[in-house]
């Protein structure tokens, strides 16, 4: 069972629209550390502290949620849900991934570009996926790209990460163009990607 820490939010807390520069209070043994709610570098390498960041006091639930419209959409399809063979881009410590595993998928393979994501997967859930690349999608060697396409995936899954400056465009894409051309694509984002006048580059890549 994880450990609970001491966190404390700032009393007059940032809507989600400004998520990429909120933050929280972690408090240690001496000191205080302040650390941004996408300093995942930091977050990770403390047992625990995500999940009671995000989904105990924030209540997030994208990751149940996404796989449930996921799965309601390809019931509603020839295909076989339990079949498919995703690409978890921006895996993080595989929460996305133990959840896509609770419903049978067959073949699941993780992405993060920082290694301490590895670390606390390997840490927390040992297991999950099939492989998992620590690597960046916007320069990724032809080797790895290789590599990572004999999977053979036909469903792209990315939960909490686009939008916030955790996931370029252009890696998306690539990673995009990996999936098989008849695959899924399963992702949340910010809701002002919808708006026209959003000029960011998701924004423009959605519509």
């Amino acid at each position: 069972m994880n450990k609970r820490h001491r966190v404390q939010f700032p009393k007059n807390e940032l809507s989600d629209s400004d998520q990429d520069e909120s933050y929280f209070y972690l408090h240690g043994t001496s000191k205080k550390r302040k650390i941004k709610f996408h300093d995942y570098d930091e977050i990770y390498q403390v047992q625990g502290l995500y999940e009671q960041i995000f989904y105990d006091r924030l209540k997030c639930i994208s990751p149940s949620k996404i796989t449930s419209i996921l799965e309601s959409a390809i019931k509603q399809s020839s295909d076989n849900f339990t079949e498919l063979r995703v690409l978890d881009l921006g895996a993080g410590n595989g929460m996305m991934g133990e959840e896509l595993k609770k419903h049978g998928i067959s073949r699941l393979i993780g992405i993060d570009i920082i290694p301490e994501a590895y670390d606390a997967l390997i840490r927390d859930r040992p297991g999950v996926y099939d492989a998992y690349y620590v690597e960046d999608f916007c320069s990724l060697s032809e080797e790895k790209k290789e590599e990572i396409e004999s999977w053979q995936c036909d469903c792209m899954v990315t939960v909490a990460a686009l939008g916030f400056g955790d996931i370029p465009t252009k890696a998306f894409v690539n990673a995009f163009n990996i999936i098989s051309n008849e695959g899924w694509v399963a992702f949340n984002i910010k809701d002002t990607f919808l708006y026209t006048s959003d000029e960011t580059g998701f924004s423009k890549l959605i519509r």
